[in-house]
């Protein structure tokens, strides 16, 4: 028997729009339903990831959820929400997009799984290669009429120009009718009954629900459809950004030190909606975790477990606690032992972006001062004077750790054995490679 999914996204606050009928029809019995990721890229980032999860959702609920890759809606880019036209991809690049992205899909849904609710994963590509344009116009284009489509705000916004666009290309205007294309081939090789999407997508759902039931004869044939919101962020800036841009599911674009940084970093508002929409946490821990972390808010316990749960999720269980460790060693009192029990790889990722110079292993062997280190070989600080000043000041340290003008770096300093780093202050951050 299938659980009460719909009600299950309720509280969670992912439920945005939902066609009549919809929630009867889950509760009822077995249902199949659909999301599509279009290949714009070859992973997905963040923005993704509230997709993937209702699909897990769906699929936790006892129904059965079918992925869908869009390697031919990727040809043509979806208008919803954009105010231009989406530069067209080479089949090359579409084709290793797909590929990455269903990858990327792999690890969240198991579409090797034998059980009767078992994850199915499509391309529309497969049945669109081969539909000439006329047959396309003749069985598609004539059961949707101009009027219908120009209604949708997706178009109706392009065509006004007041979201600062300069119109709508034919191409374009016919996506709604390629996606809900779809909906109908699901529908009718796959029993197919629901598509979900985030709600910029609720019109060209639902003219996929229009399409299944006049290209079905009596039109008897149920469709449904819903959307969740899109997620934003509390102080109105862009959800899935950070200073580096997207923040993605793959660590080598963004490192799982990043991405759990991401959600370590987010503020009170945020992490509070954020955990019932990103973790399968139920709704008495999350609530208790709520109730807890209003009583200390200076603890972080909620960014902490989301942090936790999403790298889990996405990442490994392995992959957080590594994050979370190099995350502790910043702030370890004992930083120096600590650090050097760090990867190399995680302790690039730590020390991203912070700038850094090379001394060869000789001349490091042969000794190099304090001064060397803060000025002449490094250029760290702009001269041998303001060096002098700094370690009179005891604003230096290496590794954390203070130091005096007579220090001399050493084979005792190394991290990784090739690491050092210098801070001058709380806020400069060095690193001396040695090679």
């Amino acid at each position: 028997m299938t659980n009460a999914f719909v009600e299950e996204l309720r509280w969670r606050g992912m439920v945005h729009d939902i066609m009549p009928g919809t929630e009867e029809q889950l509760n009822k019995e077995m249902t199949t339903a659909y999301i599509g990721f279009d290949p714009t890229s070859d992973s997905l980032h963040i923005g993704s990831l509230v997709p993937i999860i209702l699909l897990v959702h769906l699929e936790k609920a006892g129904h059965k959820p079918i992925a869908l890759v869009g390697g031919a809606t990727g040809m043509i880019g979806d208008p919803s929400g954009k105010s231009d036209e989406r530069n067209l991809l080479d089949e090359a690049t579409l084709n290793h997009n797909v590929n990455g992205i269903k990858n990327v899909l792999s690890r969240f849904l198991n579409f090797d799984s034998d059980e009767k609710n078992a994850p199915v994963l499509v391309n529309n590509y497969d049945w669109m290669k081969d539909f000439t344009f006329i047959d396309f116009a003749r069985d598609v284009g004539k059961r949707i009429t101009v009027n219908y489509m120009m209604a949708k705000d997706s178009v109706k916004k392009r065509l006004s120009g007041e979201d600062g666009s300069a119109g709508m290309s034919f191409t374009e205007f016919t996506y709604q009718l390629i996606q809900g294309y779809d909906f109908y081939h699901l529908h009718k090789t796959h029993n197919c009954m629901l598509q979900m999407g985030g709600s910029d997508q609720w019109g060209n759902i639902t003219t996929g629900t229009e399409l299944v039931r006049r290209m079905n004869v009596g039109g008897e044939a149920k469709a449904y459809a819903m959307t969740c919101p899109l997620i934003t962020k509390a102080d109105g800036s862009k959800f899935g950004k950070s200073e580096g841009g997207n923040v993605w599911l793959d660590a080598d674009k963004t490192s799982v030190y990043k991405f759990y940084q991401f959600w370590l970093n987010t503020s009170d508002d945020d992490a509070e909606k954020y955990i019932k929409i990103f973790t399968f946490l139920d709704k008495e821990t999350i609530d208790s975790l709520i109730s807890e972390h209003k009583e200390q808010p200076h603890l972080r316990l909620l960014q902490k477990r989301l942090a936790q749960e999403v790298t889990t999720f996405v990442h490994s269980k392995d992959d957080f606690e590594n994050a979370e460790k190099a995350s502790n060693i910043l702030f370890s009192k004992s930083f120096k032992a600590d650090i050097k029990t760090l990867d190399e790889k995680t302790f690039l990722d730590v020390f991203e972006g912070v700038p850094q110079s090379e001394i060869s292993k000789a001349e490091f062997e042969e000794g190099i001062d304090m001064i060397a280190a803060l000025s002449a070989r490094t250029n760290f600080l702009a001269s041998n004077g303001e060096a002098r000043r700094a370690l009179k000041e005891n604003s230096v340290s290496i590794n954390k750790e203070k130091v005096n003008e007579s220090y001399q770096l050493s084979a005792d300093d190394l991290i990784n054995d090739k690491y050092i780093i210098i801070n001058k202050g709380k806020k400069n951050t060095y690193i001396i490679t040695i090679n």
